[in-house]
């Protein structure tokens, strides 16, 4: 089996930012996930050097077009190797061997059948898209895309005869309606060739950067039907038969949603004239916006993903990337919800799950388990991975990521129900420790093979906590997503591998019972600010001058109360039994809970950005049990869930040491 995927190819005329790196780290956990699956897989990435945007950029900076390009290769590929991007392949539209020859054999090919003519072009053109705009899609005379007012062009050109590809277009799309996905972008398209499509230029005149156009040396290759033509050039299209007779078609494109209109209709229209086989999908994935706007070379406003990268790894990025915006649709960043999410998933469920194991284990049993059979985190681990594998072959990588959480939550459950503390305390039960620990261990492994798409270095080194030290290409999901019943293994207790981000508390201390219990305040740490490199050559700053101390803020001490005061408020002990989150709001989840009264309560609590639902059942509390009941998001909240929320964190629920639900806490 074999599956070749390719994303867009970058212009070079700036760093890549979150946007372009959300495209190429969601590519990969494609990638990486077919290579699990089983698939040959050719995974695809590259350059686009022949825009005028990089012959400007270039010209700027007093460079050579193609040293520009080739030191800007060097910064692309750099990226993406902190990122963890393993693409085998790269190609570059400058280059002599491949996209030449290529791009020259389909030009001609697309002449010979009649579909290319010479005329002339007069219209808006964009610098920032590289493409001509109807005057009907611009918004108050501006390119929506990168809000600039377009130049007016008039100039000869070479034309494609777009227009003569509708109703196979139309034929395509109907045939096979998964050909554009997700269906948004598919409905959009079919909108747009249902209009009416008018033909493209396919060349620019009088200009040395690019491809000579084979029929005419006067002009060059337009930038589009250049670019697009990567994808086949990097396998052997116009050089190497063999080659390209053994990966082509591409089975998916993965694109940005602004560009799905060349790739779904120039793109196949192009190889319908050529006679060559279309790819089998194209995925126009949204944008991610940056506290609500989107992130725009152009426009300026960008956010470095090595920022992320240099403070946490790449794989917390990923993970964020993944799990927290559907793909296809538009998502958004920002560093207060990245770092809550990383306490929230990493350092709260997973992280905590694997030291805990590790912790137990080595404290209980010198390290080693010998796993028994299948206890019910078995069945569990089944039904994430079926539901792992359906999501990940449509591409619904937020639901495969949530897939193999659910088995981290379950696992973390199964452990606070069944209380290994407790169980290690009784010779008689040793029997039953070790099968808990040996099922938690299987659970945690299924987990992290479910994770290495997403997580590569951090699902190896849990891996190679639990013993398999091998490279992720050889683990495949059939047999290794199966459950083991039996062996044995040594479980290697390595330290925390996501400490929790705590800006003003410091440092949480984790426990076997009390997987969260907070240490006593430590000094806060200052925010990592990332400060811009000096440009070579460019004079030291003058140092800042000292800033005139001011008196500290003395807060106001809280008044006294008396043991009488104290005993007013009535805090239990509290079992959550179900917890879901409110409709329409970001930070309230709602617990029902069992407080050793006649009927479970219904409690309010604004813990949603700190936990997920799942997370929490099963796990005892300390509430208010004697607050007055309060009305939010038109649901009644009888009792509080006690926790420490420091300003500008997330909240901490307090356990209590397993006890019975309904003991007063004094």
């Amino acid at each position: 089996m074999k599956f070749f995927l390719t994303t867009a190819i970058d212009f070079v005329n700036s760093r890549p930012h979150l946007g372009t790196a959300y495209e190429k780290i969601t590519a990969d956990i494609i990638a990486r996930y077919r290579r699990l699956a089983g698939f040959e897989t050719h995974f695809l990435m590259g350059n686009d050097e022949h825009s005028q945007n990089v012959f400007r950029k270039a010209t700027e900076q007093g460079k050579d077009p193609l040293a520009y390009c080739d030191e800007m290769e060097t910064v692309f590929r750099d990226v993406w190797k902190r990122l963890d991007v393993s693409f085998d392949d790269f190609i570059r539209t400058t280059d002599r061997k491949r996209q030449f020859p290529a791009v020259q054999k389909m030009a001609q090919a697309c002449l010979d059948n009649g579909d290319v003519y010479e005329g002339a072009y007069e219209g808006f053109y964009c610098v920032g898209c590289e493409a001509f705009k109807q005057e009907k899609d611009l918004v108050d005379g501006n390119c929506p895309i990168h809000n600039t007012k377009p130049q007016w062009i008039r100039e000869k050109n070479w034309f494609f005869r777009l227009s003569k590809y509708q109703q196979a277009l139309l034929k395509l799309y109907e045939q096979q309606p998964n050909f554009i996905q997700p269906d948004i972008r598919r409905n959009e398209i079919l909108r747009l060739v249902e209009s009416g499509l008018e033909d493209i230029s396919m060349s620019r005149a009088g200009q040395s950067w690019g491809i000579p156009v084979p029929f005419d040396p006067t002009s060059v290759v337009y930038v589009w039907f250049d670019a697009l033509i990567n994808y086949a050039a990097a396998v052997g299209y116009g050089w190497d038969d063999e080659l390209f007779k053994k990966w082509w078609p591409a089975n998916l494109h993965v694109v940005g949603k602004d560009i799905t209109r060349f790739h779904c209709v120039i793109w196949p229209a192009m190889l319908m004239s050529a006679k060559v086989e279309l790819p089998g999908q194209v995925f126009g994935h949204g944008w991610v916006y940056f506290k609500g706007e989107r992130m725009s070379k152009t426009m300026g406003n960008i956010v470095d993903p090595l920022d992320a990268a240099d403070r946490f790894g790449p794989d917390p990025l990923r993970l964020y990337l993944a799990k927290e915006i559907p793909y296809g649709g538009d998502g958004d960043f920002t560093w207060e919800r990245f770092e809550e999410k990383y306490n929230a998933d990493l350092a709260n469920n997973l992280g905590n799950l694997v030291n805990r194991l590790a912790s137990m284990t080595e404290r209980y049993q010198a390290g080693r388990v010998t796993a028994t059979g299948g206890g019910p985190l078995a069945g569990v681990a089944a039904e994430s991975v079926a539901a792992y594998r359906s999501s990940m072959d449509l591409h619904a990588l937020h639901e495969g990521a949530a897939a193999a959480f659910r088995l981290v939550s379950a696992a973390n459950n199964y452990i606070t129900e069944t209380q290994p503390w407790s169980l290690a305390k009784d010779p008689a039960q040793a029997g039953r420790l070790n099968g808990v620990l040996a099922d938690t261990a299987e659970a945690v492994r299924i987990a992290a093979l479910m994770l290495s798409p997403i997580m590569p270095a951090s699902s190896n080194e849990i891996l190679r906590r639990l013993g398999d030290d091998r490279p992720q290409k050889g683990r495949r999901l059939d047999a290794d997503g199966a459950w083991r019943a039996s062996g044995e293994r040594q479980i290697l207790n390595a330290g925390a591998l996501w400490p929790r981000i705590e800006a003003d508390k410091g440092v949480v201390s984790v426990s076997d019972e009390n997987p969260r219990a907070p240490q006593a305040p430590v000094a806060p740490v200052a925010p990592v600010v990332p400060v811009a490199p000096l440009a070579p050559g460019a004079p030291t700053p003058a140092p800042l001058a000292p800033e005139v101390p001011q008196a500290p803020l003395v807060p106001e001490a809280p008044g006294l109360i008396t043991i009488d005061d104290f005993m007013k408020v009535h805090l239990k002990v509290a079992k959550v039994l179900a917890a879901e989150k409110v409709p329409k709001s970001q930070k309230l989840l709602k617990l029902k809970v069992d407080a050793g009264e006649a009927e479970p309560r219904t409690i309010l609590a604004g813990i949603a950005e700190s936990y997920e639902p799942e997370a929490l059942i099963g796990k005892s509390v300390v509430i208010v049990a004697n607050l007055a009941p309060r009305k939010m998001m038109g649901q009644e909240s009888n009792g509080m869930v006690l926790a420490a929320s420091p300003d500008g964190g997330a909240a901490i629920v307090l356990n209590a040491e397993p006890a019975t639900p309904g003991t007063r806490v004094r």
